[in-house]
């Protein structure tokens, strides 16, 4: 789902300019900071809209369509439990959270930050997963006696 709402962010990204953003951001915050003008997650949102690029918005729109449709694929081969999806899954999103933390550490970003996280969660359960597929196909019949989470 979330690899969905990637390809679905980038897709709407491709089609905004940074003035749109922003009159979008503007027009999302203003009642919060009309009550409450030191508000932070309104702050870090006109900040951010404030600083677009039409080239930030289009490495954006790639970015997600990118990371989005890995995470489809490498899902719908997890879901037909095909065993190389989850070592391809685990090193493809390693190499996502690379690079964020290098963007992180560039310049932080809520919405990385947290993006970074969810992958993090990810891999960890997708490495459970995978060892838990593993001991069941390689001894089928303690797995099946075994009982589960």
């Amino acid at each position: 789902m979330n690899g969905l709402a990637e390809i679905i962010g980038g897709v709407i990204l491709l089609f905004l300019s940074p003035d749109r953003i922003h009159r979008v951001a503007v027009a999302l915050t203003q009642v919060e900071l009309s009550d409450h003008p030191r508000d932070f997650v309104a702050n870090r949102i006109l900040h951010t809209a404030n600083g677009l690029t039409g080239q930030a918005v289009l490495f954006g729109a790639i970015y997600l369509l990118a990371h989005g449709a890995v995470k489809v694929v490498l899902v719908i081969a997890l879901l037909l439990n095909k065993m190389w999806a989850y070592p391809w899954m685990i090193a493809v999103l390693i190499i996502f959270i690379g690079y964020q933390l290098y963007r992180i550490a560039l310049n932080p970003a809520v919405a990385l930050i947290a993006l970074t996280v969810f992958d993090l969660i990810i891999v960890t359960l997708t490495w459970r997963e995978y060892g838990q597929q593993r001991r069941r196909r390689l001894n089928p019949v303690t797995a099946a006696r075994t009982p589960g989470p």
